[in-house]
């Protein structure tokens, strides 16, 4: 396994900082983020330290220079849009760039791409199910020829009022992933599996370690607690943030030394990546180098 984090929680630096600072800092990989330029709706969108539009040969050159000085591994290319978005135009530009990223991909010598399925959040998951097929055939058909793994995080995506009532992507169940991986059996589509989102789901993240063990292709390292005592106040059926906090691993309600045990009997020996998603660290640049020293200093006893 390497350990390492996700590039959207330092948007402000370079590739080569990133790069720099995950070696300073003792992590193997980043997921490099690589959203199109533009701007972004929702916290940690919109970041981009691989900017398609200019990935040339001369960029890929010195990309290949940097992970070669660094020591330092790109786990995957990251862009986490809804292509199944109702506005179409938007959607369009979802599909576009996922089939750049997988291409991308290619051209770097890479093997992950992670991102969303997307939703139409007003819809059921079977009114979703035709535009699901229509959209995800043949992203996933060019995975398979381009030899890319497509890891789907499996973040339901509803945390805001104007997520309401299904969120923003599908895959956020162990039945919706089945169904997924039934309707497209392909080596080439798994998981970018986050234990954080079961827990307030409520849903058992070790069975679904073993269940999915052959499609996680990439995990993210990230904890959330609970407040049982709100729960308690406004039931499951609230916006989700009203009960729940994302927080730095090990400061969360995620077992990370059983979720590492369980990794290891299946054979996982990908990248795990920090996301830092914990309000308590975001008010500066350095606090956040802070949170990633902090995740990085508690999960190396479980990636040596």
């Amino acid at each position: 396994m390497k350990l390492g984090f996700v590039s959207a929680i330092v948007p402000e630096l370079s590739l080569a900082s990133v790069m720099n600072l995950a070696s300073d800092t003792g992590y193997d990989c980043v997921e490099v983020m690589c959203w199109p330029k533009g701007v972004a709706e929702r916290r940690y969108a919109g970041v981009t330290h691989i900017d398609l539009a200019q990935l040339d040969d001369y960029k890929i050159s010195e990309i290949h220079k940097l992970v070669s000085k660094t020591g330092v591994v790109i786990s995957g290319l990251g862009y986490y849009p809804n292509p199944l978005t109702p506005d179409e135009e938007e959607a369009q530009i979802s599909k576009d760039h996922i089939k750049a990223l997988i291409l991308a991909a290619k051209s770097l010598g890479l093997k992950n791409v992670n991102t969303f399925v997307g939703r139409d959040w007003t819809r059921s998951v079977d009114e979703n199910w035709p535009q699901f097929e229509k959209t995800w055939k043949p992203l996933i058909a060019l995975a398979e020829e381009s030899d890319i793994r497509i890891g789907i995080e499996n973040c339901p995506m509803f945390f805001t009022n104007d997520e309401w009532p299904g969120g923003k992507n599908l895959a956020f169940s162990p039945a919706i992933w089945r169904r997924m991986f039934e309707t497209i059996p392909s080596d080439h589509f798994g998981l970018n599996f986050d234990p954080s989102h079961l827990i307030w789901l409520h849903i058992d993240y070790d069975q679904a370690l073993f269940d999915f063990a052959d499609k996680i292709f990439h995990v993210h390292a990230k904890d959330v607690r609970l407040d049982k005592n709100r729960l308690n106040q406004v039931g499951i059926l609230a916006n989700p943030l009203e009960y729940h906090q994302p927080k730095l691993p090990g400061m969360g309600d995620v077992n990370w030394g059983r979720f590492f045990s369980i990794l290891t009997d299946t054979g996982y020996d990908g990248a795990v990546c920090v996301e830092v998603e914990d309000r308590a660290y975001e008010v500066s640049l350095e606090r956040r180098k802070t949170a990633l020293i902090q995740s990085q200093r508690y999960l190396r006893q479980f990636v040596v």
